[in-house]
């Protein structure tokens, strides 16, 4: 977080809540219209915006006025828990192939023939 993030946080900020990763969300104070405040976040940790949970999601980009319950909005029995990006990460997804997974990939079957200039 920068100086400036924090500084008008301090300045201009009112603290809405907090979701299930620790990040904090915050409305601009003095406006008199609530619909047209400004709506931000601060991170816990890395500023990464796949942290957002989805019921946030839908705050912070004015999808939904209401703020989402303390606990979490609902949560389907289909539903997966929120994951963050992981791209870059160890835990990132390597297909069969991928330099870092070996290199090797399956031989290609079927009528596949590869193109040969002429």
């Amino acid at each position: 977080m920068t100086i400036g993030t924090r500084l008008y946080t301090w300045l201009k900020g009112e603290p809405v809540g907090t979701d299930s990763f620790g990040n904090r969300y915050f409305r601009e104070r003095g406006v008199a219209d609530q619909r047209r405040a400004k709506r931000w976040v601060l991170y816990n940790g890395e500023a990464e915006a796949s942290k957002v949970p989805p019921d946030w999601h839908g705050w912070l980009h004015r999808t939904v006025d209401t703020v989402p319950p303390a606990g979490g909005g609902s949560q389907k029995p289909w539903q997966k828990e929120h994951l963050p990006n992981l791209t870059g990460t160890p835990l990132a997804y390597r297909p069969p192939g991928h330099v870092l997974q070996g290199g090797q990939r399956d031989k290609a079957t079927g009528d596949y023939e590869p193109w040969k200039p002429v």
